[in-house]
């Protein structure tokens, strides 16, 4: 399968996630933003699903489309480190190193369950619920310059 196809295809896969996300962001709005009290109130599964589609959304960014795009673009990436690729993403203009950093270390937090970690996890929530725009415009960047709607 050719790259660009690849990462076509990943990108589809991105879509579903991006959908899900934003549906279970309409409902966490309405507690935004949220605290110990409002966790009493909010369908857990829903912060479940906010936590794995978000997992799975930046993972499939970090592990296959960066470096599909980049491949795609003609950008050598054989031998390269994760590091390397996105100083060439934050060249390109589409990925900013120190945020996706800080949404590495939000997606560390809320990827485990330890109920003595419940305040960091509602702080990396609510963070999402602010900041996840970035990503879905990360998505776009790749998608319109490689012309894909």
């Amino acid at each position: 399968m050719e790259n660009g196809e690849r990462l076509k295809l990943h990108l589809k896969e991105v879509n579903l996630h991006i959908e899900r996300l934003k549906e279970i962001l309409e409902y966490l709005k309405n507690f935004y933003p949220l605290n110990i009290d409002s966790l009493e109130e909010i369908d857990k599964d829903k912060l479940d699903a906010f936590a794995f589609r978000f997992a799975k959304l930046q993972d499939l960014l970090g592990a296959k489309i960066f470096r599909e795009y980049l491949e795609f673009i003609n950008f050598p990436t054989q031998d390269k480190n994760f590091l390397e690729l996105l100083k060439e993403l934050n060249k390109e203009g589409i990925v900013d190193i120190d945020k996706w950093a800080e949404f590495r270390s939000v997606r560390n937090s809320i990827a485990h369950d330890y109920p003595y970690e419940e305040d960091e996890k509602i702080e990396a929530i609510n963070y999402l619920i602010k900041n996840i725009d970035y990503l879905f415009e990360v998505i776009e960047q790749i998608k319109s310059k490689i012309e894909i709607n």
